[in-house]
């Protein structure tokens, strides 16, 4: 036998060994589903009270090693077991027959000791005979928790009625190992019609409540809304209120600024017044000062030789004067000793002389005079005692004085008279 033939028989003997070893893994190691328990019958373990001896183990959950030859496996499935419940004609407490209709969920317990009691009885039983156990069981009891309840309990107050039954039922399907999850009343009725009647009622109560309850949500609602208005205006009123305490407030402010303001600047004003009045003071007292030291060189020195200025010159207008009235007295002396000296004749002598200068004053006074008639009456050919003169005067004197009186020239009047009665030379030729 050569290497490779030997290789060749240990490659399949190790590949039996693992085809053998892999059935009988297969064949010997179980596991359990979440939802299910593996019953290992044929070997001996103690229950959880420690009392009892039974011919099998649970396993829940894991795995297990099923002992060959000695031990078989089965499955017992723990899901939920949806049963419809329903009874027709049960009495109720008070006589009244009911028809309930309602759905349960069961199971198989999952803990012990109570899975005990569901090995021991659904070992290899259908589940549909499982939930028929339990429908019947459940329609049991159903019966009895009615007889103890009226139709008004059953009908208003349905979970109390499921959790009467539950306490009612659990024992009894404990005992079966199964457990009750829950358990729901989908309808109850009676073939007299005695819900009816009390569901009228009750729904002629519910209209009774609505309209009082809408009644009083309307006159809550119109309250409300006469509170939202009252809050509306009382807020808007605040507002204005809190605006116009704020407007107060800011002219409050600006008036105490102002004032503050106002007085800031009278007071500098003042001040500056005062300041001012204060440097003028001082610059009167050096004024003061000043003249009263520039006062003797420039008053009392200066008024001093004008003084002595004055007294000269009227010294000299005294002696002037003096000399002058000397003077006109000696004149005086003369001319009246020459008066006396020329006799009667020297006071016509004095007056020509002194109206030789008036008439050249009095001829100074008119030589701006203008003449522009000069009207003379009488003369030398035509005086009172010349031929037709003294009518001609007369005329001539009465017409200027008519003139002057009236501004009437009666001679040129009569001119005038004459030359429009004589032709004119047109009408002559």
């Amino acid at each position: 036998m050569n290497v490779a033939s030997l290789l060749g028989t240990l490659g399949g003997l190790a590949l039996l060994f693992f085809l053998v070893l892999y059935a009988v893994v297969r064949n010997l190691l179980f596991i359990c589903q979440p939802n299910e328990v593996l019953i290992f019958i044929g070997g001996r373990s103690a229950t959880s009270t420690g009392k009892k001896q039974v011919g099998y183990r649970i396993i829940k959950g894991g795995r297990a090693v099923r002992v060959p030859f000695f031990e078989i496996v089965d499955r017992m499935d723990l899901t939920n077991m949806p049963i419809e419940v329903a009874v027709t004609g049960a009495y109720s407490k008070g006589g009244i027959p009911l028809n309930v209709h309602g759905i349960a969920n069961v199971k198989i317990a999952g803990e012990q000791p109570v899975l005990d009691n569901a090995i021991e009885r659904f070992l290899g039983v259908p589940r549909e005979r499982i939930m028929e156990m339990a429908k019947e069981t459940l329609e049991g009891n159903l019966r009895g928790v009615l007889a103890t309840l009226t139709p008004e309990e059953v009908n208003e107050d349905k979970i109390k009625f499921a959790q009467s039954l539950l306490s009612e039922a659990e024992d009894d399907l404990r005992s079966l190992g199964l457990e009750l999850d829950t358990l729901k009343i989908q309808d109850d009725s009676d073939e007299v019609g005695y819900l009816d009647g009390i569901g009228r009622k009750q729904s002629a109560e519910v209209q009774k409540n609505a309209v009082i309850a809408e009644a009083r949500s309307r006159a809550e609602a119109a309250i409300r809304a006469a509170q939202n208005r009252e809050e509306t205006e009382i807020s808007r009123i605040q507002a204005q209120l809190g605006a116009l305490e704020a407007d107060i407030g800011r002219r409050r402010v600006d008036a105490e600024t102002r004032v503050a303001a106002v007085v800031a600047e009278a007071r500098g004003r003042v001040e500056a017044r005062i300041a001012r009045a204060e440097a003028d003071l001082e610059v009167q007292r050096a004024r003061v000062e000043q003249t009263r030291r520039r006062l003797p060189a420039d008053v009392l020195e200066p008024a001093r030789a004008r003084r002595a200025a004055d007294e000269a010159e009227a010294k000299g207008d005294a002696s002037r004067i003096v000399e002058q009235g000397r003077a006109t007295a000696t004149a005086l002396e003369e001319i009246a000793g020459t008066w006396r000296s020329v006799g009667a004749g020297a006071r016509e002598v004095f007056l020509m002389q002194k109206v030789d200068g008036l008439m050249r004053i009095v001829m100074g006074s008119v030589g701006e005079l203008r003449v522009e008639k000069l009207t003379v009456l009488g003369g030398l050919g035509g005086g009172a005692g010349g031929p037709g003169g003294d009518l001609t005067g007369k005329v001539l004197a009465a017409n200027e004085q008519l003139k002057a009186a009236a501004g009437v020239d009666l001679l040129k009047a009569v001119q005038g008279r004459i030359e429009g009665r004589s032709p004119s030379p047109k009408a002559g030729a």
